[in-house]
């Protein structure tokens, strides 16, 4: 089974791996062994602020992320104030990590390539490409910010759905426990009455 994971991630997930296949290998086929699913395209989206660090929650600098619930005014001015360089060129290439950064940005929401965001930006200045790449995050936001917003109003089916899944993940994680028990010798004991 795959497992969205990004590539600094994926270490988490081969410990996870290894351990599976030397349960398996002793006991026979119980757990699944993960396979990473890792995207090309926007797999590492860097700082607004700083594009040789990985955007982050975390960072001091507000206007170096931009957040699920930011307002397009909040998206416009993180992006116009994003770190490029002083060529005027919009072209990906690692001695423009800032340029480079958006371009992935902006090829991710909208599903392009790399090459046919670069042609959307030739003879573009950075103005016009930061203000493309804004509208472009919040094409992508605006439907999730929309559909957040109106299941909030719905307490009651969003309490349905949590209790619905957590009994789902509680049967499945019984019966892997289950099985676990079974192959290491500790089956329970029926209860008396």
């Amino acid at each position: 089974d795959f497992v969205p994971v990004g590539k600094d991630q994926k270490q988490h997930l081969e410990i996870t791996r290894d351990i599976a296949e030397r349960f398996n290998s002793i006991y026979g086929d119980v757990f699944t062994i993960p396979e990473p699913y890792i995207t090309k395209a926007g797999a590492k989206i860097m700082s607004l602020q700083d594009p040789e660090k990985k955007m982050s929650k975390s960072d001091e600098n507000v206007n170096g992320s931009i957040y699920l619930m930011d307002d397009p005014d909040t998206i416009v001015r993180k992006c116009k104030r994003a770190v490029t360089d002083s060529e005027s060129e919009v072209r990906y290439s690692e001695q423009k990590p800032g340029v480079s950064n958006l371009l992935d940005i902006y090829s991710s929401c909208l599903g392009k390539s790399i090459e046919e965001a670069e042609k959307d930006f030739a003879g573009v200045g950075y103005g016009d490409f930061k203000m493309a790449v804004a509208e472009a995050v919040i094409s992508v936001l605006k439907p999730l910010q929309e559909e957040y917003n109106r299941l909030l109003k719905e307490k009651d089916y969003i309490d349905s759905i949590i209790l619905e899944n957590d009994e789902k993940a509680a049967y499945f994680a019984n019966k892997t426990l289950r099985k676990v028990k079974k192959k290491l010798g500790l089956t329970e004991k029926p209860r008396k009455a």
